[in-house]
């Protein structure tokens, strides 16, 4: 029952190499991280569809420029007496809205402000698109070192492994201890399967992020972390969250929409002039009571419309409110940003500070105990357990190590998304 556990697990093991070299030598596709972002900022769909609201707001402002349109009217009219031969009327008139108190000029402004609004929430979201596709690239960076600690780790206990069974057959151990690094080797070899499936699942985001809709491409992912190293002055990075941040941006414009409303709404209480020109013609009533020669007839006219509604200011009040209720969300979000970009800093420091002290030697002495234990566990000088403690506590070096480096590349990520600049390279 041992023997085929053992050809079971060694099965699965060689069916994922397998699978990791097919996907490696005929569906993988190197990719640095210029590359990456680079194909994000040109193929994402969730980013090409944003761009579709500045053109929208592009053509609201070609739309604001049309003038009232003239209206033009005909009517005729037959008396019909044909027995009396009273004759019949043609009558033309065209009228047009003259619009005064710069309603026009108001509604392009408003269209601009608008405009300029949305470009800055396409900042906003591309600057939120860049930083969350780059922390997508780190996760899937990360989770590939992570699996090959793993593959490392499976590799030594099966060599492990296997001397032992040398060993046992040679009388030198036990069977117990023998199945017992057997099973070690297993477990990390669930370990690693899982590893393998969360490095999959990552590179897969990847591929979305780029708008590739060949998801079973592997990408093979280039990147040196240790360069994510940068220190800033925080009084700079909040001076730059507060210049740079298109949230900020689109804030501040937001309150001009707020503010060219309100005019627009004031702009189209002015009246607005009716002027019409008419001409009409009359042909010949050739009856013997009252003859009538043809007449042509000119017309102009002018109308005032009353404009009692002015009366009713609710929707001015509404405005006026819009506007303030815009400034103080404008302060707002200046308050808050400033709190963003400080805890951003605080807590890459502390990243800082984690990575400082992994490379201060523990990976060094965890490395130098595991090669020693298994030198040790060879000679038969030290237990098995003893190795396995060693072997533990030198994957959680690595993995405490590698988790450190990569928070500190996130959280330097954060901190420039939350300041509003921009100088990841690795």
């Amino acid at each position: 029952m041992k023997n085929w556990l053992n050809i079971y697990v060694l099965g699965n093991l060689l069916s994922l190499m397998t699978m990791q070299t097919v996907v490696a030598q005929s569906n993988s596709k190197i990719v640095d991280y210029a590359h990456f972002i680079s194909e994000v900022g040109k193929h994402n769909q969730e980013y090409i569809a944003e761009q579709f609201n500045v053109g929208i707001a592009e053509a609201e402002v070609i739309a604001a420029r049309v003038f009232p349109d003239p209206e033009f009217s005909v009517s005729a009219t037959d008396n019909g007496q044909r027995r009396m031969r009273m004759g019949y009327e043609v009558s033309t008139e065209l009228e047009w809205t003259v619009e005064l108190g710069g309603k026009r000029k108001a509604r392009i402004d408003l269209a601009k402000s608008e405009l300029a609004m949305e470009r800055s929430l396409l900042e906003s979201y591309f600057q939120n698109l860049r930083a969350d596709a780059t922390l997508a690239y780190l996760e899937a960076l990360k989770n590939e070192a992570l699996f090959m600690v793993h593959q490392d780790s499976y590799d030594r206990m099966r060599d492990i492994a296997d001397a032992d069974s040398i060993r046992f057959r040679l009388g030198e151990i036990m069977e117990v201890e023998a199945e017992q690094s057997r099973v070690e080797a297993e477990g990390i070899w669930v370990e690693l399967a899982q590893q393998d499936a969360e490095w999959r699942m990552a590179v897969t985001e990847l591929n979305l992020l780029m708008g590739n809709t060949e998801q079973d491409v592997m990408l093979t992912l280039k990147g040196d972390i240790s360069k994510l190293n940068t220190s800033y002055l925080l009084s700079e990075l909040i001076s730059s969250g507060i210049e740079n941040r298109g949230d900020l941006q689109a804030a501040l414009k937001s309150v001009n929409v707020s503010e060219r409303s309100l005019k627009l709404a004031k702009s189209e209480r002015a009246i607005d002039l009716g002027v019409t020109l008419g001409v009409g013609g009359t042909s010949v009533v050739s009856n013997v009571v009252a003859p009538t020669p043809s007449t042509t007839t000119l017309s102009a006219g002018l109308s005032i419309p009353l404009k009692f509604s002015n009366r009713n200011k609710g929707e001015l009040r509404a405005l006026q409110f819009a506007v303030k209720q815009a400034e103080n969300n404008y302060a707002y979000a200046e308050s808050q940003i400033k709190n963003e970009v400080v805890q951003a800093w605080y807590a890459y420091q502390a990243a800082q500070k984690q990575v400082e002290r992994y490379q201060s030697g523990i990976m060094d002495r965890s490395k130098k105990v595991l090669d020693g234990r298994v030198y040790s566990y060879q000679r038969g000088e030290s237990s098995l357990l003893e190795l396995l403690d060693a072997q533990r506590t030198y994957n959680e070096a690595q993995i405490g190590y590698l988790e450190a480096l990569y928070n500190r590349a996130m959280m330097l990520v954060e901190l420039e998304r939350k300041a509003g600049i921009w100088n990841v390279e690795f």
